[in-house]
Parts: C-alpha cells; structure tokens; sequence
C-alpha cells in the first residue's frame, strides 16, 4: 500500500462511486476466502479508502449507509479469514514468532503499534496487565507491543471464537519465556465482568462491535467495570477509512476523560482514541 499524502482529495461523489463499485463485485464473489481475486478487490478499495478525503459519512445517504454498514461486515469477515490462513500457516513454521512479516499486512500493524505505544508513552500509561478485546487467530499489536514495546507487560486476549485463540496459542507458545506474558481467552466480553478490573489498560479492536450501536454498549459496559482512572484505547476511523471500519467519535465515550485522539495520513487504516475512566 502506498501513501497518497501529496495529492489533492478525492472528490466525494466519485470515492462513494467507486466505493459501491467494489462493493458490488466483493458482494457477488463465492467466498471471502483469500484468493486473487478476492485479494486484488480488498486491496483495491484499502488504497481508495487512504486517499485524503474530508468525508463525513454521517451525512450520506440511507441507501449509502447502508452498503457501508454490509461492506464494514464483508470487510470484518475477510479480514478473519485472512488472518485464519496466514495463522494457520504459521504455526506450521518452526519460528513462528520470527515469521511474522509473511503476513501481508504486518507491516501496517508494526505502524500502528508504533503509535499506539507512543500515546501510551506520551500519556505515562505504564500497564502492569493489558486485555486486547478482539484479539483473533493473528494477534498482532499484542505480540508487537509485548516483543517491543511493553516488555514486562501481561496480556490477556480475549476473542469469542475458540478456533482463533488455539491457533494464536500456538504462534506463542513456540516461546517459552514469551508464552508466559500471554494469555487467550475464549469470552464474549460483555460476560467478563468484574475481571475487568484487573487491568489496567484495555484495548478496544476496531471491528468488536461492527455497528455504532453495539460498540457503545460495549464501551459502556467496559466502563462500568474496568477499574477508576483506568485506560481504554479505542480504535476508530476518519474520512474514507469510515467505509472498511466503525466511527467511534467522543460523544460515544461518555464517563471518559479524553486523553488523545490520532487520525493517520498515510497507509495506516485506524484512528486512535486514548480515553481514562472518570471517577463517579
């Protein structure tokens, strides 16, 4: 992916075009499963939706709305499965940790990671105990974070589905002294509870909650049981990026002190919000 930070924005009329265009063809394709064809279309709408745009897709039309919302699904969906195949792959490698740029895409979350370290570092957030909400068969930020950033960090990643975590197990359980700072947890989050107040940092996954409406009862839940003045680092989208994941704007962050809000300009996908829990 190439950044496009030097030239001029994208009319909005002709990124909506395009974007219901891709949408169309990834709609009428057999399975989301990586192929060629499956591989060119994503590829194709994530350089589209880098170019600079001022887009607000609040103010779009219903029907637009609404492509968004099943393009948002078809993109969560892709992306696990993805992430299931190189995975899988991976654990078959004798290193897997020392393989982890086979995944197409590991060098966008090395970026994003990066950043999200910096906020933390910029914030004086020092985590003892960290929970990634979301983490799936390919958890990357956990592992970067853990190898290179928090080095002292216990993570505990919580996915819904079992399958991702047996194989996420298995990515770090080919490093003994790593494997003990890492832990996969098969839960739906809004069943954890009080335990959310072991941590104290919690990360938010872009796609846990694919509709507004379902990732702010999931915030509010998050905040009603994390502990007081504890961290939550939310990932967003601005502009264009609106179209492959949710908004999470400030508003949805209510009973929080807003700390840092961070929208990338090159091939980095994610906003960032590092949010802390306001006493009551």
């Amino acid at each position: 992916m190439a950044s496009f930070d030097n030239i001029g924005e994208i009319p909005a009329e002709v990124l909506v075009s395009r974007v219901m265009q891709l949408h169309a063809s990834i709609s009428k394709l057999e399975s989301l499963r990586p192929s060629k064809q499956v591989n060119t279309l994503f590829s194709q709408l994530v350089n589209l939706c880098i170019l600079p745009s001022s887009i607000d897709v609040d103010t779009l039309p219903r029907e637009v709305q609404q492509m968004r919302e099943g393009l948002i699904s078809l993109c969560g969906n892709a992306e696990g499965l993805l992430e299931l195949e190189f995975a899988s792959l991976l654990i078959k490698v004798p290193k897997p940790l020392e393989n982890l740029n086979l995944f197409p895409y590991y060098g966008n979350y090395v970026k994003l990671a990066n950043i999200e370290y910096n906020i933390l570092y910029e914030n004086v957030v020092q985590p003892k105990k960290l929970a990634f909400i979301g983490s799936g068969p390919m958890p990357l930020t956990s592992i970067v974070m853990a190898k290179h950033h928090l080095k002292s960090t216990h993570f505990d990643n919580y996915d819904v589905d079992e399958t991702a975590n047996n194989v996420a197990r298995k990515i770090v359980s080919s490093d003994a002294e790593f494997e003990k700072r890492m832990k996969f947890v098969t839960r739906d989050i809004m069943e954890v509870g009080e335990k959310l107040k072991e941590y104290d940092c919690i990360f938010l996954a872009a796609l846990v909650g694919m509709k507004i409406e379902e990732k702010v009862k999931i915030i509010e839940y998050i905040r009603k049981n994390m502990k007081e003045g504890g961290y939550l680092l939310v990932r967003s989208a601005k502009g264009a990026r609106a179209f492959l994941y949710p908004v999470v704007e400030e508003a949805d962050l209510a009973g929080f002190e807003i700390l840092s809000i961070f929208h990338p300009t090159d091939d980095v996908v994610n906003s960032v919000l590092l949010a802390r829990k306001t006493t009551t």
